[in-house]
């Protein structure tokens, strides 16, 4: 008996099915996974209809916001750019950087205070390492925005590359904490572990970050501030350190079959890397702005 091909029609319903359906498949899919993942049933014969049914949830989410997402997106970016504020945002890219810059210190000051908190209240030495991190980052972020609202990007050349070059010698301090938490890592069994679907939306999150960051790194290096470019060397070298943070939490996901002995060669080697990249950005900046405000000095020197 020969099987008759599922029609076109057939093929599209499957596809994208009535919205209620997606939320209820969505709710029922989330429900299930939780029990497995609790239950410890990852394994068990009883899983395996329940990742398929998750991972056809995941094709029915995913086809309906390739139909909606790039609508809402236009009508989003429409109602933004009619908005003067908003126009601005998009097209000024000092005011974009004044902005970011608030809101990235106050997630980092915000980061020091519950990792300050968690220390105190854990009797950890690791949460502290971690406060320390993001307080030399808030310490960045808050020497650019102070000089930003006090001055302005573009306005005094000569007081913008001192101010990037002393971000670029305080983000060579960033190793100390770096150097420390990875020491903690190796040696301590200590760092990131996201359980379950937290994992893979943390994983999206982190290449998202570093892929944007990686963009604006090149796209305002063009621009030719040296307050613009060091906010994202900075934004850089957080997304560094967060692919770091990923890498301890994939090991204590999935990395289970794998010795520790490999687990700490390859979480060294990340370290290393990352070590390697940071100073690499920092010492460049440095000399980069010290070339120039030298050239500066000198024609000062030589119209006197």
């Amino acid at each position: 008996m020969k099987l008759r091909k599922p029609s076109k029609q057939t093929i599209l319903s499957l596809l994208y099915p009535p919205l209620w359906v997606v939320v209820l498949l969505t709710i029922a899919s989330a429900a299930l996974l939780v029990f497995v993942f609790v239950k410890g049933y990852e394994a068990h014969l009883i899983a395996y209809p329940i990742y398929v049914l998750s991972f056809y949830t995941l094709v029915t989410v995913v086809m309906r916001l390739i139909n909606t997402v790039p609508k809402h997106y236009r009508l989003a970016k429409t109602r933004l750019y009619s908005n003067p504020l908003g126009e601005r945002f998009m097209t000024d890219m000092p005011f974009r950087t004044h902005v970011m810059l608030y809101g990235s210190l106050c997630v980092n000051l915000m980061y020091v205070a519950v990792n300050v908190l968690l220390g105190f209240t854990n009797n950890t030495a690791w949460f502290f390492v971690l406060a320390f991190y993001y307080t030399i980052l808030a310490v960045m972020r808050f020497l650019l925005l102070r000089f930003v609202n006090r001055i302005g990007i573009g306005k005094d050349r000569y007081s913008e590359l001192r101010r990037s070059r002393l971000c670029g010698y305080i983000l060579l301090t960033i190793n100390l904490s770096l150097s420390g938490a990875v020491l903690m890592i190796l040696y301590q069994n200590k760092g990131y572990d996201y359980s379950g679907i937290l994992i893979y939306i943390m994983a999206a999150y982190t290449f998202f970050i570093t892929s944007m960051a990686i963009k604006n790194l090149i796209k305002y290096r063009r621009l030719g501030s040296p307050v613009m470019s060091m906010s994202k060397i900075i934004s850089m070298a957080a997304a560094l350190v967060s692919m770091l943070s990923l890498e301890t939490a994939m090991f204590s996901q999935f990395g289970q079959d794998m010795s520790a002995a490999h687990r700490r060669i390859f979480i060294a080697l990340t370290g290393a890397g990352v070590s390697i990249i940071i100073v690499t950005m920092s010492i460049y900046s440095i000399c980069k702005n010290t070339r120039e405000i030298n050239k500066i000095m000198e024609k000062k020197a030589y119209e006197e």
